[in-house]
Formats: C-alpha cells, structure tokens, sequence
C-alpha cells in the first residue's frame, strides 16, 4: 500500500517557476519532493509529477556549461558577458541574449569534415584536471535543497555533439555515408567512454539523484535522421552511458526535441527512464498509450478554457486525466512540460489530490 492521503496535503506551501516562467503550485507533499521523484523514476509514483520536484544543476567545473551560457554553480548565475567561450573540446560558442542561449561561433571552422580525420583533429578534454574537489565544495549546501538533483548534460554525446564537430550538414551527411561509417562507430563509441568518466566524477563528487541528457534529435516535422541511422550509430554509445550512470542507482532522463515519435523505440533500446516529448509535435498520449509500460513519458493533457470552464467542468477534466493515466499500475508518466501554464488553481489541486486518492492504494 502506498501513503495514505490527508486533505492537508492540499495546503500550497510555495508556488514554483516552472517552464516558461509559469507559476505552479508546491502542495504540502507527503514526502520530500527528491523521494516524490524517485517513486516516480521506480514507477511506483506517490503523486502525478509536474515537474516542481526536480531541480536541474549546472556546474562550472564542466566547461560546456559556461559555454552555452547555463551556469547555477553555487547558485549564483554568471553575467551575459561572461556566458560562452570554448567548450570542453575547444568550440567556441557564443551567447546571444535575445535568445537566451548560444550558438557556435560565426565563421569559425569546425574541428573537422570528415569523420575518418577525427582522431587527428580532436583534442579530449583532460576531465582529471579539473577542480571537483573545489567546485563540490562550492555546491555542498546548494545542493541540499530537498529537490531531486539532476546534472544537466547539454550538449550531449550523440547528434548535438556531432553536429559542434562537422557542422549540420556534414554530421547528417556522415550518417549516411558509407565511408564515414567505422570512423563514426568509433568516435560515438570514444564520446561515450568520456562521458561514463563524467558521470563517475559528478557521482564522486555531488549529491545528485540523476543525469538529464540533451540530444535533440529531429525538427518540428520529422527527425533529422532514419530509425536505422540512430540504431546503429547513437543507440549503443547511449545505452554505454545509461547503463554507467544506472549502475550509480542513478536516473537517466532523455531530452530530445523535435518529431521524434517513430525514435521511441530506439530512445527505448537505449535504457532511458524518462523522455518529455515537445508536446504540440509528438502525440504523447499515443506514446504512453502505446510505451508507457517501457519508458517514462510525459503526456500533454487536454487544455481547458481558463476563462470560460465552470470549475466544476475544469475540476473534472483533471480527475479524467488521472483517471485515464494513473490507474494501470504497469504504465506510468509525467506531467509534460508544455502544460505548466495549466497547472495551478482547482486544476492542479484536482489532478493532485485524484492522483493520490489513486497511487495510495498502489
């Protein structure tokens, strides 16, 4: 049995930030928001998840984060002007403040064209060098904030990183090219040993309950490469690094932008716990239909009218939600993301407490 539910859970202790700056509510939960995760991930939920129980951590000491402008080291984030510079294979990128992120440096030639020159163009990076000691010193108390703890891999290790190498069209073209094929197997393959060693660092080194990896792996219509394309070359370097970072006890959580609903199987294939699809291209509520016995998702539901819904309407569609996603106890998932504007007043209460009325039987 599950924890029973109290009606005082319903007291909103905070209200979080969430994606796009909307404001979600903090119920006053039956455990801590990093335990309410973890159920989660162990598919054996306390609550459906939003997303307020996590909290995503991106250190200094790792150079792509300075880099791409996304530093929270000790809680202090740098000034625009300190944002970008050279990652950790040396490629510079460049902030660009309208956009709240960055971008690789104009004009600047990419370390190499042909995947076969690899070898003799990339310089790997010396992770033993870096100041952990210093940099988990720094983050110590930060860290200890009751939230589930993720380190933040931005630029990834599969397509997003070939892509700072060769540049777009030369990494997409790489995919196909027969001659590029034993090069490309060996550097995903050699990308991903270095990223294990991370992993066994960050997990040395700070208290953190899981890894959220960036590769986005398609466009607002369709991905940017086959299934067969990512099974062959991406899937195995990426189940290296989820198996590596499971055998830590650690999560693995994929973000993948674009149409990647015909990828799942390889996401899949690949170990990954949890994947947020971007909701208004991918149908999440076929994907859980259809994987969330396998893999995590999180599911967009229905919006209602904020301005005309009586909130008896808005209070059972909530309940439907729920009713319709949290009773199978061999599929589960998340809030997605792309909802948090929804999520607040009698609609978050409702799909809150009708989700604990649920999962405390479980």
């Amino acid at each position: 049995m599950g924890i029973k539910f109290n009606e005082s859970e319903l007291k909103v202790l905070e209200i979080s930030k969430a994606f796009r700056d909307a404001q979600v509510p903090v119920f006053n939960f039956p455990t801590s928001m990093k335990e309410g995760w973890k159920a989660l991930a162990q598919r054996k939920p306390n609550w459906l998840c939003t997303g307020v129980e996590v909290f995503n951590f991106y250190p200094d000491i790792i150079p792509d984060n300075r880099a791409r402008g996304v530093v929270n080291d000790g809680g202090v984030a740098i000034p625009n002007e300190e944002k970008g510079g050279k990652d950790m294979f040396g490629v510079e990128w460049v902030f660009v403040p309208v956009a709240g992120g960055s971008m690789e440096k104009p004009g600047n030639p990419h370390p190499f064209s042909d995947a076969n020159d690899w070898k003799e163009k990339l310089v790997w990076p010396d992770i033993d060098s870096w100041d952990w000691e210093g940099c988990a010193k720094r983050n110590k108390d930060f860290l200890n904030n009751g939230k589930f703890n993720y380190i933040v891999f931005l630029n990834g290790f599969g397509f997003e990183r070939l892509i700072s190498f060769m540049g777009f069209e030369d990494a997409a073209v790489a995919l196909m090219d027969e001659d590029q094929e034993d090069a490309l197997l060996a550097l995903f393959d050699k990308t991903s040993d270095l990223y294990c060693k991370i992993v066994d660092k960050c997990c040395e080194y700070f208290d953190i309950d899981g890894f959220l990896v960036h590769d986005d792996w398609g466009s607002q219509r369709a991905p940017f490469f086959s299934f067969a394309a990512g099974q062959k070359f991406i899937v195995p370097a990426m189940k290296k690094v989820v198996e590596r970072i499971h055998s830590h006890g650690k999560v693995a959580e994929l973000h993948s932008c674009g149409c990647n609903e015909m990828q799942i199987e390889n996401y899949i294939a690949a170990g990954w716990d949890m994947w947020g699809p971007m909701a208004q291209i991918n149908d999440t509520e076929k994907l859980f239909q259809q994987y969330g016995d396998k893999i995590i998702i999180g599911v967009n539901p229905e919006a209602y009218d904020k301005e005309n819904d009586s909130e008896e309407t808005i209070r059972a569609k909530a309940r439907e939600f729920v009713d319709k996603h949290c009773k199978d106890p061999n599929k589960v998932c998340m809030l997605n993301r792309y909802f948090s504007p929804y999520l607040q007043g009698v609609y978050a209460e409702e799909l809150y407490k009708a989700s604990r009325e649920i999962y405390q039987n479980n």
